[in-house]
């Protein structure tokens, strides 16, 4: 797959480990509401799926709708208070970054995430001013599984779809990006529940660690060599 010269990544369980701060905000709030907290582990690989999946896992999921949102308003603020207390970067995207801008290979994030989250987040990680390009939840009127966003990074990049890889962990990503005419890539490491199967995503290969990331980068493009 010769010609590839864009990386783009999905934030949460991609780029970025936020579970430790997204499953705190959701036990703040559950001990504000005189419930038990939940073990990391068992909220951790539902973290991609946004807050409102969050808010259904701490409450039920038969949760009447108006206390759901409400809930869903405090989970929010608690999370936006504490947006990057423990959350960082998985381990080795530090140097892949170095070495992308090093080489002058654009890379840029596409997350449902919605701005007013997503840009503090990147700006407080010293990511906002490096990424060529980010793209939220709510920059366009679709987001993921539609490929709009994906569309939209390629245009504000000057690349074509098929210059381009995205890697996330979640199916909608994969679908994204397999729509846009791009490259995909299924992070094995993210947050992936044990009910999903990856397999069956129709992605161009799966990583585990940054490592193999790198090497898929080496292994399948012209202009990238790290």
């Amino acid at each position: 797959m010769p010609g590839i010269n864009t990386v783009l990544f999905d934030l949460d369980g991609t780029l970025v480990d936020t579970a430790p701060d997204m499953v705190s905000a959701l036990n703040k709030l559950l001990q504000l509401e005189e419930k038990q907290p939940l073990p990391y582990n068992h909220v951790r690989n539902h973290v991609s799926k946004g807050g409102s999946a969050l808010v259904k896992l701490g409450f039920g999921e038969d949760i009447d709708e108006s206390r759901r949102l409400q809930l869903l308003e405090k989970f929010l603020d608690i999370y936006s208070r504490n947006l990057c207390v423990d959350s960082k970067l998985f381990n080795g995207f530090d140097k892949l970054l170095d070495l992308l801008d090093q080489q002058k290979t654009a890379w840029g994030v596409v997350t449902n995430k919605p701005g007013w989250l997503t840009n503090p987040l990147m700006q407080q990680l010293g990511l906002q001013h490096r990424a060529a390009c980010v793209i939220s939840g709510d920059s366009l009127e679709k987001k993921k599984p539609d490929p709009e966003q994906l569309l939209l990074a390629c245009r504000k990049l000057g690349c074509e779809p098929g210059q381009a890889v995205y890697i996330g962990d979640h199916e909608r990503d994969i679908a994204a990006g397999n729509a846009a005419g791009m490259h995909t890539l299924i992070a094995a490491y993210g947050y992936i529940s044990d009910d999903e199967d990856p397999q069956t995503w129709a992605a161009d290969g799966m990583i585990t660690t940054v490592d193999e990331l790198r090497n898929w980068l080496v292994n399948h493009t012209a202009e990238i060599e790290l």
